[in-house]
């Protein structure tokens, strides 16, 4: 079997199920476990390294209006790796290679590999999706032993969450300018880990926020956990907040309770470390409740000062 993964969370799940040693290609993103980031690229992407985080929100906008994705396939490449499995999505328009163009390459590949497409709005969808991949690579026993241990986890943060009593309202951020609610399965992983999400709609995707709809919100704990966005990249964008009218007012930042987090290696790659998500956040919540697991990194709690004193770095 030669596996071919077109986006990280599919990598990530194709390394869960312990076929790692099947992957042959990755994306240029796929950065987990270290180990692929010595494979084979098969896509690049059309957004320029250096663009702000509003100039990537209009091309993102440009795209989805002309039904163009920002990433593509190295056709060449692909063809070199002859997979007999391509694992793909077809959940977001914008954040892998569109699935027409996969499909089609596929169709001109020797031995026409299989195509499986991921598209996962839950937590529960995203377990499935482990089964659809052990199930397209012949070793369906593996999903199961896999899946189990993830669901112990998450049900070992479900039970401890039984005990709170009054759930913080909660605002995760997926992006800052302009700023995005969460959505898809985010909402649901503060649900438990103890907290209420207000803005987020579990199962849909996430949506355009006017400033006014945070302040609105009155979050007591705000996450930042930008879409492909690094701790350390995030970081650059956060002073834009000092600027936003009510911010100084929200409860969140009165109390101290801002955190930001890797939405990139975390909240945004539907894969198994959404269990990690839920385990971040949960400790963020309820810290002394929640222990936070070994390996899994906290995310990181802002003061007000220290938002207001930060400076963009180099990225």
């Amino acid at each position: 079997m030669r596996i071919v993964s077109l986006l990280p969370s599919a990598t990530e799940i194709v390394c869960e199920l312990g076929l790692g040693d099947a992957l042959v290609g990755v994306t240029h993103e796929c950065d987990y476990p270290a180990f692929v980031t010595a494979l084979p690229k098969v896509t690049r992407t059309l957004i320029p390294h250096d663009a702000i985080s509003r100039e990537i929100d209009a091309l993102v906008r440009e795209r989805l209006q002309t039904q163009r994705a920002l990433y593509t396939l190295d056709l060449p490449t692909l063809e070199r790796l002859k997979p007999d499995l391509i694992v793909t999505q077809a959940l977001c328009d914008v954040c892998a290679v569109a699935e027409a163009e996969v499909t089609a390459a596929a169709c001109t590949l020797p031995g026409r590999p299989r195509v499986v497409n991921l598209e996962p709005t839950s937590l529960g969808d995203v377990f499935d999706t482990l089964h659809l991949v052990a199930d397209a690579a012949g070793v369906p026993a593996r999903a199961d032993l896999a899946v189990a241990a993830l669901r112990e986890r998450i049900g070992t943060v479900a039970k401890r969450s039984e005990q709170v009593t009054a759930r913080p309202r909660v605002v995760v951020l997926e992006w800052l300018d302009p700023p995005f609610s969460c959505g898809h399965w985010t909402p649901e992983l503060v649900r438990l880990a103890g907290g209420n999400e207000v803005l987020g709609v579990s199962g849909g995707p996430s949506r355009t926020l006017a400033w006014a709809d945070v302040v609105a919100a009155q979050p007591d704990v705000l996450l930042v956990a930008c879409c492909g966005f690094s701790l350390e990249r995030t970081l650059v964008d956060l002073p834009a907040l000092r600027d936003c009218p009510g911010w100084e007012a929200l409860p969140a930042v009165r109390s101290g309770r801002v955190y930001v987090t890797d939405g990139n290696a975390y909240f945004s790659r539907p894969g198994p470390r959404l269990v990690d998500s839920a385990e971040i956040v949960a400790h963020a919540l309820h810290p002394s409740l929640h222990p936070l697991p070994a390996g899994v990194p906290a995310a990181r709690r802002l003061t007000r000062e220290e938002i207001e004193n930060v400076r963009p770095v180099t990225v």
